[in-house]
């Protein structure tokens, strides 16, 4: 049993060193679109790299939770965050050396987003590893609030390095961070899983999607067959566990679709800052850094929010939060108000991810959590690169404006939808409410096995 949280130096050690990995993360997320504007001028040209990070983690995703389910989960991250770092430190000297190639930064955002879809799903299976059933919420609001506080530090130190040394050199800091990163996991344990866990074997009666009825064969599988077992391994073990259930299944849907919109949002808020008001890395450094806030209050107050209001209710606010921030920020010419509204757009990002996250960790057995993990991030990430293909190409051709109100009056559709749906009167994770006469009932959080990540 692991320890209490704060007495966990596991997961402590690999909190702290994530922080470090996350901070470099949002430095490169405004580097790199800057580094992109600079070379090109181009709205359109930041979309398609965005379109290649969204397609490429796409691919991988197919593989990604076969992979983690059956490797070494420590190992993989290791060399994940080793990779990275070598590649993103070798962009300022290309630069140096040969001036800007765009062709590279395409080529580099695909490798890098293979990389990071592994990483990504093995840090989401990860925690269950690290810390208790009942630490779950908290030790996932912890890792948001570091995301969080990332994404209002990152933002100013990239707007500061971009303007000092350029937007090359701010990747190659995020590439210092993953050695970092690396380091600290050298020193983390996690616990042991049994042995059919790294097998890739799915045991019969283990749950919705399990092999029983789904045909799903163990490694050693050969012959004719194989080929076609492996598919089923990698990606339709862990969809149908997904399909199958009353709350995930449209929970997927409606991230898809809200997905199609927000993957686009922050080419639009770099375009209409720098573009259409005029203003320097700088500034819009600290607008982002602003906009960190929401995600900080959001990762210190999910963990209650969740149990007095429970999923539901949690999941629906934080798509009104989302429309209500991409419509305005993409129409008001005060920075100030953009700032706000950018706040609680993130606030709406992290309330969501970290309510969805921790409900995959909760009711998916352990040794389909990679594959549970990478399905859902695969089919619901489907819609991004389309989403930010069309946003900036229709944003260049009738302006950030229209295309924002568009896209919140999506998203109030979106939350439409998810009213007539279970997700609605969900109340899984809320405390139970026991009366004098009454134990908990059905609202409650439902038993289930071991753990699962937005």
């Amino acid at each position: 049993m692991s320890p209490s949280l704060r007495r966990n130096r596991d997961f402590n050690v690999f909190w702290l060193g994530q922080a470090l990995s996350v901070l470099g993360g949002s430095i490169s997320l405004l580097a790199l679109p800057l580094l992109v504007l600079d070379a090109t001028g181009s709205i359109v040209q930041m979309g398609l790299v965005t379109v290649v990070s969204g397609a490429t983690a796409i691919g991988t995703g197919v593989f990604a939770g076969y992979v983690v389910d059956r490797a070494d989960r420590r190992r993989l991250m290791i060399v994940c965050d080793l990779v990275r770092a070598v590649l993103l430190g070798a962009v300022p000297l290309v630069w140096w050396a040969a001036g800007p190639q765009i062709w590279l930064l395409y080529v580099l955002t695909a490798l890098v987003a293979v990389l990071k879809t592994l990483f990504d799903v093995a840090y989401v299976t990860a925690v269950p590893n690290l810390v208790r059933t009942q630490d779950l919420t908290a030790a996932n609001g912890r890792l948001m609030g570091t995301f969080a506080l990332g994404t209002l530090l990152g933002p100013v130190a990239a707007g500061f390095l971009t303007a000092g040394v350029g937007a090359d050199w701010a990747l190659a800091v995020d590439g210092a961070t993953f050695l970092v990163s690396a380091a600290s996991l050298g020193w983390v344990r996690f616990a042991p899983r049994p042995a059919d866990d790294r097998s890739g074997v799915v045991k019969a009666g283990s749950g919705p999607g399990s092999a029983s009825g789904s045909g799903a064969v163990s490694g050693s599988a050969s012959g004719p067959g194989a080929a076609s077992g492996v598919l089923r391994e990698m990606f339709v073990v862990g969809f149908r566990f997904l399909w199958s259930h009353p709350l995930l299944r449209p929970l997927t849907i409606q991230l898809t679709l809200l997905t199609f919109v927000t993957m686009g949002a922050t080419d639009l808020l770099i375009y209409r800052v720098q573009h259409d008001l005029g203003r320097d890395a700088a500034t819009l450094g600290y607008v982002i850094a602003v906009s960190g806030a929401g995600a900080v209050a959001a990762a210190l107050t999910a963990g209650r929010l969740r149990r007095s209001l429970g999923f539901g209710t949690c999941w629906l606010t934080s798509i009104a939060m989302i429309a209500v921030g991409v419509a305005v920020t993409g129409v008001s010419r005060s920075l100030p108000v953009i700032a706000a509204l950018a706040a609680v757009f993130m606030f709406g990002i992290t309330l969501g991810g970290i309510c969805t996250m921790t409900l995959r960790q909760e009711v998916t057995p352990d040794h389909l959590l990679g594959r549970v993990t990478s399905a859902f991030w695969t089919v619901h990430n489907a819609s991004g690169p389309v989403g930010a293909a069309v946003l900036t190409l229709l944003a260049a051709r009738h302006g950030v404006p229209a295309v924002s109100l568009a896209g919140g009056a999506l998203c109030l559709l979106i939350l439409g939808g998810g009213l007539l749906t279970p997700l609605r009167g969900s109340r899984a994770g809320a405390a139970p409410d026991l009366g004098p006469e009454e134990g908990p009932g059905p609202a409650t959080e439902p038993a289930a096995g071991p753990s699962a990540r937005a």
